[in-house]
């Protein structure tokens, strides 16, 4: 039996992106996303809720949502779930669940205003495509989908 570990999210980000590194020189970003629900109950009335999600981000992803990435900025999350056990000071054993983003795409701009998404490469944060710092906007400057060598695209959800 084949076995699938995806999640996608679309949401915005709660926190400010956090750069850290490991001990072996790995840079790793955690995010906060929140993603809203909207439905009709029963009686017709209209509901919202907004589900909260730990996001683990990796190496030059991670460095790239620290550099672009702003709180209340839309973006689009591809990963896999893992969950982090450990052993509390107290003794209680206690659990984590978290995403592991494998793609991380910016969507609009970072003033909130809708710019669409880059294209192929999904904004170039796969590892893929050249090297950031060819890519980089001039300091002070928001990057675009251009930036990032892809054409626009549209998220098809």
């Amino acid at each position: 039996m084949a076995n699938v570990n995806k999640v996608m999210l679309l949401g915005r980000l709660g926190n400010q992106p956090e750069l850290k590194y490991t001990p072996s020189n790995r840079a790793v970003t955690e995010l906060r996303i929140a993603v809203n629900r909207n439905w009709t109950d029963k009686a017709g009335v209209r509901q919202e809720k907004t589900d909260w999600f730990g996001i683990e981000v990796w190496d030059k992803q991670a460095e790239n949502c620290h550099r672009y990435l702003t709180k209340g900025r839309e973006v689009f999350i591809e990963g896999r779930l893992t969950v982090d056990e450990w052993t509390d000071k107290d003794g209680q054993k206690r659990t984590k669940t978290k995403v592991v983003a494998e793609v991380v795409q910016f969507i609009g701009r970072a003033d909130g205003a809708s710019a669409g998404s880059s294209g192929e490469d999904r904004g170039g944060f796969e590892g893929g495509g050249r090297p950031a710092a060819a890519r980089a906007p001039a300091p002070g400057m928001e990057p675009s989908p251009e930036d990032f060598g892809g054409p626009e695209d549209d998220i098809p959800f």
